[in-house]
Protein backbone atom coordinates (compact mmCIF):
# COMPACT_ATOMS: atom_id res chain seq x y z
CA UNK A 1 0.00 0.00 0.00
CA UNK A 2 1.57 3.30 -1.09
CA UNK A 3 1.77 6.17 1.36
CA UNK A 4 -0.35 9.22 0.54
CA UNK A 5 1.07 12.74 0.62
CA UNK A 6 -0.18 15.15 3.26
CA UNK A 7 -2.18 18.14 2.00
CA UNK A 8 -4.42 21.03 2.96
CA UNK A 9 -7.52 21.41 0.79
CA UNK A 10 -9.15 24.81 0.39
CA UNK A 11 -12.27 25.83 -1.55
CA UNK A 12 -14.63 24.08 -3.95
CA UNK A 13 -14.64 23.64 -7.71
CA UNK A 14 -12.06 22.61 -10.32
CA UNK A 15 -9.03 20.80 -8.82
CA UNK A 16 -5.78 22.79 -8.63
CA UNK A 17 -2.71 21.12 -7.09
CA UNK A 18 0.23 23.24 -5.91
CA UNK A 19 3.71 21.78 -5.38
CA UNK A 20 6.28 23.70 -3.28
CA UNK A 21 10.03 23.91 -3.86
CA UNK A 22 13.10 22.39 -2.19
CA UNK A 23 13.02 22.66 1.64
CA UNK A 24 9.60 24.31 1.37
CA UNK A 25 6.13 23.06 2.28
CA UNK A 26 2.49 23.60 1.44
CA UNK A 27 2.19 26.53 3.90
CA UNK A 28 4.41 28.64 1.60
CA UNK A 29 1.39 28.94 -0.71
CA UNK A 30 -1.30 29.54 1.93
CA UNK A 31 -2.07 33.17 0.99
CA UNK A 32 -2.26 32.61 -2.77
CA UNK A 33 -4.31 29.43 -2.32
CA UNK A 34 -7.13 31.47 -0.74
CA UNK A 35 -7.19 33.71 -3.83
CA UNK A 36 -7.40 30.69 -6.16
CA UNK A 37 -10.19 29.25 -4.00
CA UNK A 38 -12.13 32.52 -4.42
CA UNK A 39 -11.79 32.03 -8.20
CA UNK A 40 -13.64 28.72 -7.99
CA UNK A 41 -10.80 26.23 -7.55
CA UNK A 42 -10.55 23.41 -5.05
CA UNK A 43 -6.92 23.94 -4.09
CA UNK A 44 -4.76 21.04 -2.94
CA UNK A 45 -1.66 22.36 -1.13
CA UNK A 46 0.59 19.31 -1.16
CA UNK A 47 3.66 18.46 0.92
CA UNK A 48 6.05 16.40 -1.21
CA UNK A 49 7.86 13.41 0.31
CA UNK A 50 10.60 14.31 2.81
CA UNK A 51 8.97 17.75 3.20
CA UNK A 52 6.31 19.29 5.45
CA UNK A 53 4.03 16.75 7.11
CA UNK A 54 4.40 14.11 4.38
CA UNK A 55 6.18 10.80 4.90
CA UNK A 56 9.96 10.48 5.03
CA UNK A 57 11.74 8.08 2.70
CA UNK A 58 15.32 7.11 1.80
CA UNK A 59 14.29 7.21 -1.88
CA UNK A 60 14.05 10.55 -3.65
CA UNK A 61 13.88 11.35 -7.38
CA UNK A 62 11.47 13.01 -9.80
CA UNK A 63 9.96 9.76 -11.10
CA UNK A 64 9.02 8.89 -7.51
CA UNK A 65 7.72 12.39 -6.79
CA UNK A 66 5.53 12.19 -9.91
CA UNK A 67 4.25 8.76 -8.82
CA UNK A 68 3.49 10.19 -5.36
CA UNK A 69 1.29 12.81 -7.02
CA UNK A 70 -0.44 10.14 -9.14
CA UNK A 71 -1.19 8.10 -6.00
CA UNK A 72 -2.48 11.24 -4.29
CA UNK A 73 -4.86 12.08 -7.16
CA UNK A 74 -6.11 8.48 -7.36
CA UNK A 75 -6.69 8.50 -3.58
CA UNK A 76 -8.80 11.66 -3.91
CA UNK A 77 -10.62 10.39 -7.04
CA UNK A 78 -9.26 13.24 -9.18
CA UNK A 79 -9.17 12.34 -12.88
CA UNK A 80 -7.82 15.67 -14.12
CA UNK A 81 -6.22 18.68 -12.43
CA UNK A 82 -4.44 21.93 -13.16
CA UNK A 83 -0.94 22.02 -11.68
CA UNK A 84 1.31 24.75 -10.29
CA UNK A 85 4.87 23.75 -9.39
CA UNK A 86 7.63 26.02 -8.08
CA UNK A 87 11.32 25.14 -8.51
CA UNK A 88 11.71 21.49 -7.38
CA UNK A 89 7.89 21.27 -7.42
CA UNK A 90 8.02 22.55 -11.00
CA UNK A 91 10.28 19.65 -11.98
CA UNK A 92 7.82 17.24 -10.30
CA UNK A 93 4.93 18.88 -12.18
CA UNK A 94 6.80 18.66 -15.51
CA UNK A 95 7.61 14.98 -14.98
CA UNK A 96 4.03 14.25 -13.94
CA UNK A 97 2.55 16.04 -16.98
CA UNK A 98 4.82 14.12 -19.34
CA UNK A 99 4.11 10.77 -17.62
CA UNK A 100 0.33 11.27 -17.16
CA UNK A 101 -0.70 13.88 -19.76
CA UNK A 102 -4.35 12.85 -19.69
CA UNK A 103 -4.53 13.91 -16.03
CA UNK A 104 -3.26 17.48 -16.53
CA UNK A 105 -5.60 20.24 -17.62
CA UNK A 106 -3.20 23.19 -17.32
CA UNK A 107 0.46 23.20 -16.34
CA UNK A 108 2.06 26.25 -14.71
CA UNK A 109 5.79 26.12 -13.92
CA UNK A 110 7.27 28.78 -11.63
CA UNK A 111 10.92 29.73 -12.20
CA UNK A 112 12.52 26.46 -13.27
CA UNK A 113 13.42 25.08 -16.70
CA UNK A 114 13.61 21.51 -18.04
CA UNK A 115 17.38 21.29 -17.73
CA UNK A 116 20.01 20.02 -15.30
CA UNK A 117 21.03 22.44 -12.54
CA UNK A 118 24.36 21.77 -10.78
CA UNK A 119 24.02 21.52 -6.97
CA UNK A 120 23.87 25.07 -5.61
CA UNK A 121 22.26 24.73 -2.18
CA UNK A 122 25.45 23.55 -0.45
CA UNK A 123 25.74 26.60 1.84
CA UNK A 124 22.13 26.16 3.01
CA UNK A 125 22.45 22.40 3.55
CA UNK A 126 25.86 22.93 5.17
CA UNK A 127 24.44 25.54 7.55
CA UNK A 128 21.45 23.38 8.49
CA UNK A 129 23.73 20.43 9.21
CA UNK A 130 26.19 22.57 11.17
CA UNK A 131 23.74 23.70 13.83
CA UNK A 132 22.73 21.35 16.65
CA UNK A 133 18.99 21.81 16.35
CA UNK A 134 18.28 19.44 19.27
CA UNK A 135 20.17 21.81 21.60
CA UNK A 136 18.29 24.92 20.45
CA UNK A 137 15.44 26.13 22.64
CA UNK A 138 13.68 28.73 20.45
CA UNK A 139 13.18 30.01 16.92
CA UNK A 140 15.28 33.09 17.79
CA UNK A 141 18.18 30.87 18.89
CA UNK A 142 17.88 28.87 15.67
CA UNK A 143 17.96 32.09 13.63
CA UNK A 144 21.10 33.29 15.42
CA UNK A 145 22.81 29.90 14.92
CA UNK A 146 21.96 29.84 11.20
CA UNK A 147 23.02 33.45 10.64
CA UNK A 148 26.70 32.45 10.69
CA UNK A 149 26.14 30.20 7.68
CA UNK A 150 23.17 31.83 5.91
CA UNK A 151 23.46 35.62 6.09
CA UNK A 152 20.28 36.32 4.06
CA UNK A 153 17.40 37.02 6.44
CA UNK A 154 14.66 36.02 3.97
CA UNK A 155 16.24 32.62 3.30
CA UNK A 156 16.53 31.95 7.05
CA UNK A 157 12.88 32.89 7.61
CA UNK A 158 11.85 30.54 4.81
CA UNK A 159 13.84 27.67 6.36
CA UNK A 160 12.70 28.37 9.93
CA UNK A 161 9.05 27.93 8.89
CA UNK A 162 9.96 24.23 9.01
CA UNK A 163 10.73 24.33 12.75
CA UNK A 164 8.31 22.50 15.03
CA UNK A 165 8.27 20.98 18.53
CA UNK A 166 8.93 17.24 18.13
CA UNK A 167 8.18 16.94 21.84
CA UNK A 168 8.20 19.29 24.83
CA UNK A 169 11.49 21.20 24.80
CA UNK A 170 12.82 19.57 21.59
CA UNK A 171 12.78 21.39 18.26
CA UNK A 172 13.17 19.67 14.89
CA UNK A 173 12.86 20.43 11.16
CA UNK A 174 9.94 19.03 9.18
CA UNK A 175 12.09 18.28 6.13
CA UNK A 176 14.21 15.13 6.05
CA UNK A 177 17.59 16.85 6.21
CA UNK A 178 19.64 13.64 6.18
CA UNK A 179 18.14 12.26 2.98
CA UNK A 180 17.91 15.62 1.19
CA UNK A 181 21.56 16.33 2.04
CA UNK A 182 22.52 13.07 0.32
CA UNK A 183 20.25 13.59 -2.68
CA UNK A 184 21.48 17.03 -3.80
CA UNK A 185 22.21 15.73 -7.31
CA UNK A 186 18.60 14.56 -7.69
CA UNK A 187 17.23 18.06 -6.96
CA UNK A 188 18.99 19.44 -10.05
CA UNK A 189 18.11 16.50 -12.32
CA UNK A 190 16.17 17.02 -15.51
CA UNK A 191 13.03 15.30 -16.76
CA UNK A 192 13.49 12.49 -19.31
CA UNK A 193 15.17 13.63 -22.55
CA UNK A 194 12.28 12.34 -24.70
CA UNK A 195 9.48 13.54 -22.41
CA UNK A 196 6.85 15.76 -24.05
CA UNK A 197 3.61 17.33 -22.79
CA UNK A 198 1.40 18.78 -25.53
CA UNK A 199 -1.09 20.54 -23.23
CA UNK A 200 -1.44 24.20 -22.25
CA UNK A 201 1.68 25.29 -20.37
CA UNK A 202 2.86 28.57 -18.85
CA UNK A 203 6.36 29.22 -17.50
CA UNK A 204 6.63 32.21 -15.16
CA UNK A 205 10.12 33.53 -14.43
CA UNK A 206 11.32 36.21 -12.00
CA UNK A 207 13.04 39.13 -13.76
CA UNK A 208 15.85 39.05 -11.17
CA UNK A 209 16.21 35.26 -11.27
CA UNK A 210 18.71 33.29 -13.38
CA UNK A 211 16.83 29.99 -13.24
CA UNK A 212 15.14 30.54 -16.63
CA UNK A 213 17.34 32.32 -19.19
CA UNK A 214 16.45 33.45 -22.75
CA UNK A 215 18.49 30.59 -24.23
CA UNK A 216 16.34 28.04 -22.34
CA UNK A 217 13.40 28.76 -24.64
CA UNK A 218 14.22 26.08 -27.31
CA UNK A 219 14.60 23.41 -24.60
CA UNK A 220 11.29 24.44 -23.02
CA UNK A 221 9.52 24.30 -26.41
CA UNK A 222 11.05 20.90 -27.14
CA UNK A 223 9.37 19.34 -24.10
CA UNK A 224 6.34 21.67 -23.94
CA UNK A 225 5.43 22.71 -27.51
CA UNK A 226 2.49 24.88 -26.36
CA UNK A 227 4.48 26.69 -23.67
CA UNK A 228 4.48 30.44 -23.27
CA UNK A 229 7.08 32.16 -21.08
CA UNK A 230 6.20 35.29 -19.12
CA UNK A 231 8.14 37.41 -16.64
CA UNK A 232 7.15 38.56 -13.15
CA UNK A 233 8.55 42.03 -12.39
CA UNK A 234 10.66 42.87 -9.32
CA UNK A 235 10.99 39.21 -8.37
CA UNK A 236 13.73 36.67 -7.94
CA UNK A 237 13.38 32.90 -7.57
CA UNK A 238 10.60 33.18 -4.93
CA UNK A 239 8.48 35.11 -7.42
CA UNK A 240 5.12 34.06 -5.92
CA UNK A 241 6.17 35.53 -2.55
CA UNK A 242 8.04 38.58 -3.90
CA UNK A 243 5.32 39.77 -6.28
CA UNK A 244 2.18 37.80 -5.35
CA UNK A 245 -0.19 40.29 -6.99
CA UNK A 246 1.33 39.95 -10.46
CA UNK A 247 1.90 36.22 -10.02
CA UNK A 248 -1.75 35.72 -9.15
CA UNK A 249 -2.94 37.93 -12.01
CA UNK A 250 -0.92 36.11 -14.69
CA UNK A 251 -1.57 32.64 -13.29
CA UNK A 252 -5.29 33.30 -12.87
CA UNK A 253 -5.72 34.43 -16.48
CA UNK A 254 -3.92 31.29 -17.68
CA UNK A 255 -5.79 28.86 -15.41
CA UNK A 256 -9.19 30.30 -16.33
CA UNK A 257 -8.65 30.39 -20.12
CA UNK A 258 -10.92 27.96 -21.91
Amino acid sequence: MSQILHSKIIGEGQPLCILHGFLGMSDNWKTLSSSYAEEGFKVHLIDQRNHGKSFHSEEFNYDLLATDLKNYLDHHNIQSTSLIGHSMGGKTAMQFACSYPEMVKKLLIADIAPKFYPPHHENIIGGLNAISIEKIASRKEADLALEKYIPDFGTRQFLLKNLYWEEKGKLGFRFNLKVLSNKMEEIGENIGSLDVFNGDTLFLRGDKSEYIMPNDSPQIKLHFPKATIETIDNAGHWLHAENPKQFFSKSSIFLNQK
